[in-house]
């Protein structure tokens, strides 16, 4: 297809696709004459993920730049290709280990995890894993203000996320090649927070009416 083509079914102007390529989240489309190239499916998933990261994620192009990268790098498997990928999405913010609640979140979270048997752990050599600094932020912060995060108060949210995963990656293996997989995977990962937030705003409103609507 042209790129008249590829940006009526992606819905995105062409303006914006020629930036993309400048910038080079879009890889070039195959030469057919000096001015025009011609374009495949192939272009149109990755526009479909590079608008879901910018333009729905309001990720930076520089941020977006490095997960695309990750995508792309073919020395990784597809487990590890989506792990560095999701890594390189913007996260909360990082410990901070001049806050005394920073070690009470951070045996919290390392509890939790041997609680979940999950086999993540932080390698004392290597920076840990964003999520487990999101983790280990958001545990420091609970205790600091007095609420509820023991392991017993955490372990249920463990429990169910897992549950949350298996049906995330099964979704993801509608898809037919690894690459669509690992795309669609990044871009599920953007575009299905905002869903999950507000079904849990809508579920704790609905359990909120069963036990004390009425009384």
């Amino acid at each position: 297809m042209r790129l008249a083509e590829l940006s009526a079914r992606s819905g995105v102007s062409t303006a914006t696709i020629k930036y993309y390529l400048r910038e080079g989240l879009l890889h070039p489309g195959r030469r057919v004459t000096a001015t025009q190239a011609e374009y495949d499916e192939g272009h149109l998933r990755r526009l479909r993920l590079v608008r879901a990261l910018i333009q729905v994620g309001g990720i930076p192009v520089a941020s977006a730049r490095e997960v695309l990268a990750a995508l792309q790098d073919g020395d990784l498997d597809r487990n590890e290709r989506l792990g560095s990928a999701v890594w390189a999405l913007p996260h909360g913010p990082a410990p901070d280990d001049d806050d005394p609640a920073t070690e009470v979140g951070r045996r919290t979270a390392d509890a939790l995890l041997d609680r979940l048997d999950w086999s993540y752990r932080p390698a004392s050599e290597a920076p840990a894993a964003p999520a487990y600094g999101m983790l280990v932020t958001a545990i420091a912060t609970l205790s600091r203000l007095g609420y509820p995060c023991s392991v017993r108060d955490l372990e249920p949210y463990g429990r169910a996320v897992e549950r949350m995963a298996v049906t995330d990656l099964d979704l993801v293996e509608r898809y037919g090649t690894p690459e669509e997989q690992v795309e669609a995977a990044v871009a599920l990962t953007v575009l299905y927070e905002p869903v999950l937030l507000s079904l849990r705003r809508l579920a704790q409103a609905e359990e909120s009416r069963r036990r004390f609507g009425g009384k």
